[in-house]
């Protein structure tokens, strides 16, 4: 069924993320839009998730009432805290207890999010699981040998099996990331839902700056994401440094990591140094502009469930070069908003940004489709689907019909 805000009525809505901002990180912004567009639909949207430090608070942020549950951080990452499964559990129920929501969210299946599942079911609350998890994200912070990784994955497969088994219906954002879970043994209901974003703020701030700021001869590649092992930022650098282009090109890179260090040493034996800049975390606004002024956005990652960042780039109006590997393929069409690449070839990367960068006219036509193709993806669009999930796992004896990217796939 698909119900228009106008006609259903409002829910009491519990969005469950181990990661939420100010954390940076896809799963963390997908959470927060989530629960700040549902607000906006006119929903009681409360997100439980880790505090920064071991003190528990509620707090309005944004619009969304947040219960932040005190955690601890770990050797792993600065970013990555843990609440002990035993707490995490006790919490959870408290809050549910308290909350009475008509159904709970959760992004994740490690402990906080997974007292939320069990509490759910217990007390026969409608239950929804999104997945952004992939055990690449996390191997290369466990330091876990190469022969004993493949069986590390399928331990943490199994895992995050066992916990989104017990929802009523589970969604990853592409047809690849669905595909993955039933690969590693999903055998339950599961349907693409694209996490979405607000397309429309950023084709308008892009179209402001470049009327302002037009530079027709530099051109700019940008990189936005963790600086961590599975997103291979080394490839993008090696390339940077075999480019044919006649044009200056320089390298933008935003974000942070456990790699920051090692790559910009990496940019400096290249000799690439005075073309690369690292920017590390900028804020919104900032992050807007360097969105707008990028020539040619590149995902080397090989580890993507779909890519808000490629999608924010595309809506601003940039071709994509992006690795054949997981769900980014979903985002191109060869020769028509960017290129494909085979992960891990430096040499073909090159070879794609240069086809794109060589001609201005190249960057303006494929700009212009980049924005085609992720007007689809709008994150109205997506709250929408959301909604009609949330009414179907409240009620179950309902049909559940969805349009929109996907959709041929959701059913």
């Amino acid at each position: 069924m698909t119900l228009p805000p106008s006609t259903a009525r409002p829910l009491r809505i519990v969005i469950g993320a181990v990661t939420y901002p100010p954390h940076v990180n896809g799963a963390a912004n997908f959470a927060h839009r989530l629960a700040t567009g549902l607000t906006g639909r006119g929903h009681d949207v409360h997100v439980i998730c880790h505090s920064a430090d071991r003190g528990s608070r509620t707090r309005i942020e944004d619009g969304v009432t947040v219960h932040r549950v005190g955690s601890y951080g770990t050797s792993l990452h600065p970013t990555i805290r843990v609440c002990p499964p035993w707490q995490a559990a006790a919490k959870a129920d408290r809050l549910l207890a308290e909350i009475q929501p008509d159904v709970v969210h959760v992004q994740s299946h490690f402990f906080l999010c997974r007292g939320l599942i069990v509490s759910a079911r217990r007390r026969g609350i409608g239950l929804v699981a999104t997945n952004h998890f992939m055990p690449e994200n996390i191997l290369g912070y466990l330091k876990i040998p190469g022969l004993l990784r493949r069986a590390a994955a399928r331990v943490l497969w199994q895992g995050l099996i066992k916990q989104y088994s017990r929802a009523q219906l589970v969604t990853a954002p592409t047809p690849r990331a669905v595909q993955l879970l039933q690969d590693n043994g999903f055998a339950d209901l599961a349907m693409p839902v694209s996490c979405g974003i607000d397309v429309e703020r950023y084709r308008r701030r892009a179209a402001l700056y470049r009327q302002r700021n037009a530079d027709p001869d530099t051109r700019t590649v940008l990189f936005v994401g963790r600086l961590d092992e599975e997103k291979h930022i080394e490839d993008l650098l090696r390339a940077m440094s075999l480019l044919r282009t006649d044009a200056p090109v320089r390298l933008e890179i935003i974000g942070d990591g456990s790699q920051r260090a090692a790559l910009a040493q990496l940019a400096a034996d290249l000799g690439i140094a005075d073309r690369v800049q690292f920017r590390g975390l900028v804020d919104e606004d900032e992050l807007l502009d360097a969105y707008a002024r990028a020539d040619l956005f590149c995902m080397p990652s090989i580890a993507e469930l779909q890519s808000l960042a490629t999608m924010e780039a595309m809506s601003a109006g940039t071709p994509v070069v992006l690795a054949n590997a997981m769900a980014l393929p979903h985002l191109v069409e060869p020769g028509r908003n960017g290129w494909l690449y085979p992960p891990r070839q430096v040499p073909a990367l090159a070879s794609a940004i240069d086809a794109v960068l060589a001609r201005r006219a190249t960057i303006d036509r494929m700009g212009k489709a980049s924005q085609r193709l992720v007007a689809q993806h709008d994150i109205d669009a997506t709250l929408g689907r959301f909604e009609s999930i949330y009414h179907y796992a409240i009620d179950l004896d309902g049909s559940l019909e969805l349009d929109g990217p996907y959709a041929e796939l959701a059913s």
